[in-house]
């Protein structure tokens, strides 16, 4: 009876720590600290309470180019995690990648996990998908810019707090007004080079490249030294001269000057909106849509999203990729999506999402917070707005950020400068497209 007891105490704790029985571990690689990182890996803990086969583990890798050089590492040396996130510009870099992507469309359809494009924002889904409609990616953190306004700066100056300038040339003059009873800066841009090139175009309906944007091929050329696109930054280069217009750095570094209560404006991510409420007060910042040259179009085309996307490498055990699917229709839940968006500004991905939060009273609580939304879904996307596919758009937008800088300095005129910044584009395009025949 004793050796019958033992064996069975034996098996039982065999058992019990069989692989088999442990859950799955999927590895989520991202780009985001701080606030963001801890509501990463409360989305994470979600999942992972939600059922018991699967256990997602976030790994914050740094900033989004960090990211994506590990990842890139990692599947050349036959360790790569599950999910990467992947910012919007490297898109056409990640559909290149052949043989590393694990398309999600593919993905859903072989896990057998229900999956409804319709269900998706338009804008944002076809950002992400291939031509004729197929998902490569998942939305994860979609964002677009809007105009915030610093309310205070705009009553010490005069000016109605509640209306918000619609054109650039009232941008401008309400900015000199501030500026003239004390602000520190008129305006300032975010990531210029989406912001002031990129979303200036689509706003605009202006191409930024040849076939649709990079849409219809890899073989493009530059497009944004356009007579409308020089007029708008020898503008902002002439502003820079009395502070109505201050260059704030590259990326998002500008956003501390209107955080700080510096500047009267400032174009930036809508997932700013959280953090700017806390720094000023909610009830000083204002929201708005992106002002537009009343001579270029008679009125605004639509905004095109930034922020990132969650890709799915392959070179994991088959049976896995059903957690990574599970998961992923977990992240685009409604209920999740709607949380999402409220906490940190990001857009959300589902129509559904945007439904709750409206219902729940959201916007009336916090009002601009629905912009981006209205923004992207002005109008039917147009090929010049409803976004980009350009190869190598990381050293592009580098390039983009020089030739601008040189325009703020003074060192260039902006017709020079774009011209520059394009030329200097097509040589990183043409290499790309050698690159991937």
């Amino acid at each position: 009876m004793t050796r019958i007891h033992f064996s069975a105490v034996a098996v039982a704790a065999v058992l019990a720590s069989s692989p088999a029985l442990a859950q799955t571990e999927i590895q989520w690689w991202h780009a985001m600290g701080g606030t963001l990182g801890q509501v990463v890996n409360a989305l994470a803990d979600g999942f992972n309470k939600s059922q018991s086969e699967y256990k997602v583990t976030p790994v914050y890798k740094g900033s989004y180019t960090d990211t994506l050089t590990a990842a890139i590492a990692a599947f050349r040396a036959k360790q790569p995690p599950h999910i990467v996130q992947v910012f919007e510009v490297g898109t056409a870099n990640m559909m290149a990648a052949k043989g590393a992507v694990y398309p999600v469309y593919q993905l859903m359809a072989d896990a057998k996990e229900p999956f409804d494009p319709k269900a998706y924002i338009g804008p944002v889904y076809g950002y992400y998908s291939t031509p004729d409609g197929k998902l490569l990616s998942m939305p994860f953190n979609s964002s677009t810019p809007v105009l915030y306004r610093n309310k205070e700066l705009m009553k010490k100056a005069g000016l109605d707090p509640e209306k918000p300038p619609t054109t650039w040339p009232e941008l401008g003059e309400m900015a000199k007004k501030a500026v003239a009873a004390g602000a520190k800066c008129g305006f300032t841009p975010q990531w210029q080079g989406w912001t002031m090139i990129e979303n200036f175009g689509a706003w605009h309906n202006l191409p930024y490249a040849t076939k649709e944007n990079g849409f219809g091929g890899i073989d493009i050329e530059l497009k944004f030294n356009s007579p409308a696109h020089v007029k708008h930054i020898q503008t902002l280069g002439e502003w820079s001269k009395d502070k109505t217009f201050v260059y704030g750095g590259r990326d998002g570094k500008s956003n501390a000057m209107f955080a700080g209560g510096e500047c009267a404006f400032t174009i930036g991510s809508s997932a700013n909106s959280a953090t700017n409420d806390k720094a000023l007060g909610k009830e000083n910042v204002g929201i708005s849509m992106m002002p537009y040259w009343p001579d270029v179009i008679a009125k605004p085309q639509n905004s095109i999203i930034g922020g990132a996307t969650l890709w799915v490498l392959k070179g994991k055990p088959t049976a896995e990729y059903t957690g990574v699917a599970k998961f992923l229709s977990y992240l685009a839940g409604p209920a999740v999506q709607a949380k999402w968006h409220q906490e940190t500004g990001y857009v959300p991905i589902t129509l559904a999402a945007a439904e709750i939060t409206e219902k729940a009273g959201f916007y009336k609580t916090n009002p601009g917070r629905d912009v981006a939304v209205k923004e992207l879904t002005l109008n039917p996307p147009t090929v010049n707005s409803k976004g980009l596919r350009i190869g190598n758009f990381v050293q592009i937008r580098d390039v983009v950020d020089e030739e601008l800088e040189g325009v703020w300095s003074g060192k260039k005129d902006a017709k020079t400068a774009l011209d520059d910044a394009v030329k200097r584009g097509n040589e990183l395009v043409k290499r790309f497209e050698a690159a991937n025949k």
